[in-house]
């Protein structure tokens, strides 16, 4: 996949893989998992069952951080069909961070006039059999693989296959990052398959779903923002508050950079009077982890 076939032009013209050396480093072994597992604050956790029907369509389940101990939700996940992420691994593990960022930047010193202005990290442990659906992410992004095998399928970020109306309503938080899906997309699709000490990187907000090759897997992402995607962001939530009050907004690939600062701009003003309530600030959570239980999710305890 190539610049021509997204509206959203940058340094990233194409899905490209790159070597890191955190697997070396220790990051992916059991013992360093359990124990980040046992001190990971609950409330950065993002436990989630997903299941689809035979025209690739998605339902999501939520799970709940449960009391087994790190090696025993190690197990857990190792065993069954969980998607557990760890969200703000700056935080969450540091050392991990620290040496993601000096990877990040070897990355980045591969695409000229690249910038990154900030940068959000989570660990994604992930069951053999566990799948991600059809999604994009508001943001640049760098995969740093550590153990098992993935298969990414990286899609065009045009309008057939990323609805700006739907981008609208995952950033400004009315849904979830998945989108709507064909099975005809796959025709269209840039299909790679990643191996621990390898990152991938795709064109910004390009559409993409992951497959585990039936190994327990551990992957980074590594979110970055630039100011070019910031001002988009921006954008894109200033329209969907304008198209919530029934307004038919332009497409922000119609828009010059200062009218897209602009709209960034009014962005923050909208977010301190509230512009759009998030939608998925809580869901309701109908699982624990379980060692033993189909798909690794047994029942959610009091």
């Amino acid at each position: 996949m190539n610049d021509t076939r997204t509206r959203y032009s940058g340094p990233i013209k194409q899905a490209g893989i790159h070597p890191h050396s955190l697997v070396e480093q220790g990051f992916a072994s059991d013992e360093a998992l359990a124990a980040v597992l046992d001190r990971y604050p609950a409330g950065l956790f993002d436990i989630n069952l997903y299941d689809y029907d035979e025209a690739g369509q998605v339902s999501l389940r939520t799970g709940a951080r449960g009391r087994l101990n790190g090696a025993e939700l190690l197990s857990a996940i190792q065993q069954g069909r969980l998607w557990v992420n760890l969200r703000e691994v700056e935080t969450g593990w540091p050392e991990l961070w620290a040496a993601a960022m000096a990877e990040f930047r070897k990355v980045q010193g591969a695409y000229p006039g690249l910038q990154a202005v900030k940068n959000a990290g989570q660990l994604i442990l992930s069951s053999p059999k566990a799948r991600v659906p059809y999604h994009f992410d508001a943001a640049g992004v760098v995969l740093f693989h550590l153990r098992g095998r993935k298969r990414i399928f990286v899609y065009p970020g045009d309008e057939a296959h990323l609805a700006e109306a739907d981008m609208e309503q995952v950033v400004s938080r009315q849904t979830t990052e998945e989108l709507p899906y064909s099975l005809a997309f796959e025709a269209d699709a840039q299909v790679m398959d990643l191996e621990p000490g390898q990152a991938l990187t795709w064109p910004i907000y390009a559409p993409h779903r992951v497959e585990n090759l039936d190994r327990f897997c551990v992957s980074l992402s590594m979110d970055f923002q630039t100011w070019p995607s910031r001002f988009r962001n921006g954008a894109l939530y200033t329209n969907a508050v304008l198209r919530s009050r029934g307004a038919q907004p332009r497409m922000t690939d119609r828009m010059a950079p200062p009218e897209l600062a602009a709209r960034w701009a009014a962005s923050l003003a909208l977010k301190r009077v509230g512009g759009l309530k998030s939608r998925i600030a809580h869901f309701e959570r109908d699982f624990e982890p379980e060692i033993g239980a189909a798909d690794g999710a047994g029942a959610l305890r009091a």
